[in-house]
């Protein structure tokens, strides 16, 4: 009897973890998407971008990264990091995989896999890169720090790099 019940509790400790596990996994096979044409989805950033006075912010990995899903799970579950991205920037998640390493727009980019990932990069309303930024810099204990991600966000927002905000 007690073998019964003790096989029965593994049993479903198991299935458990296994849904769990499903549920997260459904959740990072949506974040990035190696399917897309990641040369167009960029123009398509990058005019929204001009059109709303904005930047555009690549985020840069894939599905199998845990850092990358951590990074946009805190923005997502942080009001101010979340009013600040939607204010100032055009978001992309810029896949990089086995299934598809969009080498050839990294290279455009400036190589910025040479970071690790997640690897950010901003882009003006031109399409121009201004900025990539190493996801270590934006670490604190066991994750990405409110603080260190605001200062990144607001140094490469439109109105941080006007001169006429510095031209007195």
């Amino acid at each position: 009897m007690k073998y019964s019940s003790l096989l029965l509790c593994f049993f479903f400790l198991v299935t458990s973890s296994t849904f769990a596990q499903d549920q997260i996994s459904d959740t990072k096979k949506n974040l990035y998407n190696p399917e897309e044409d990641a040369k167009m989805e960029i123009a398509n950033a990058v005019d929204k971008a001009k059109k709303e006075g904005k930047h555009v912010l690549l985020q840069i990995g894939g599905n199998w990264c845990g850092w990358c899903i951590a990074f946009d799970n805190k923005v997502q579950s942080n009001d101010t990091l979340l009013t600040a991205l939607q204010k100032d920037y055009v978001v992309y998640h810029l896949n990089h995989s086995l299934e598809n390493k969009n080498e050839d727009v990294l290279k455009t980019l400036g190589y910025p896999q040479r970071f690790g990932f997640p690897v950010f990069v901003v882009l003006d309303g031109e399409g121009n890169r201004l900025h990539t930024q190493y996801s270590g810099y934006l670490e604190e204990g066991k994750g990405h720090s409110t603080k260190k991600t605001m200062t990144f966000l607001r140094n490469w927002t439109p109105s941080a790099i006007d001169p006429k905000n510095y031209d007195k």
